[in-house]
């Protein structure tokens, strides 16, 4: 009798254990971090590497080993160009609100593991013809026309609330607002760290 009781009561834990694994878990935090971009152009401009920052928010929503991942943050892009004609020197910012949204999936239990993530970005531009608060009203609506385009590669660690992420940002198209009559493509890694403010 006690032995059936073992099996009913095992049989019901992993029972238990393995429908919690399709039960969707709901995510949300906050997250900082900095940027080092590389900009290819078409004409005689070259440029070096600086570093920029970033500042946000992530959701995830995930269930059997796979999340997707929404995310909303400003961003600076900082480099110098150097023009080989001329030899004059510039440093040219380019500031966005960015939309990544990722698919991933995660290694671990207990809270702690590794994740990877990939998915396209869009990217609203901070100009002279649209301030910080029309770009993120642009990408609450999804208003993606005209904007620019990245797709992005990274992994992640978790540990209890606390998230490092590592990711490369491939620019899918040539930004307009490049210095002088030059179209550049934009090109970064980025690495952040993450808070999570509560799960469900």
């Amino acid at each position: 009798m006690k032995k059936a009781i073992y099996i009913l009561a095992i049989s019901l834990c992993t029972a238990a254990s393995a429908s919690a694994q399709f039960i969707p878990r709901v995510e949300f935090g906050a997250k900082a971090g900095v940027n080092l971009s590389s900009f290819s152009t078409e004409n005689t401009l070259s440029s070096e590497n600086k570093a920029g920052y970033l500042a946000g928010f992530w959701a995830r929503v995930g269930t059997a080993g796979i999340h997707f991942q929404p995310e909303l943050y400003f961003t600076a892009k900082n480099v110098e160009f150097r023009d080989a004609a001329t030899s004059t020197q510039n440093t040219a910012k380019f500031k966005s609100i960015d939309l990544p949204l990722l698919v991933g999936t995660k290694f671990g239990m207990f809270g702690s593991g590794v994740r990877l993530n990939t998915g396209p970005l869009v990217s609203f531009a901070v100009s002279n013809d649209q301030s910080v608060g029309t770009a993120f009203a642009n990408a609450s609506r999804l208003r993606v026309k005209d904007q620019n385009y990245a797709w992005q590669f990274g992994v992640g660690l978790d540990v209890q609330k606390v998230s490092l992420d590592l990711r490369y940002e491939l620019g899918l198209n040539k930004l307009e607002n490049g210095p002088g009559d030059s179209k550049i493509r934009a090109n970064l890694f980025n690495l952040t760290m993450a808070y999570r403010l509560f799960a469900l």
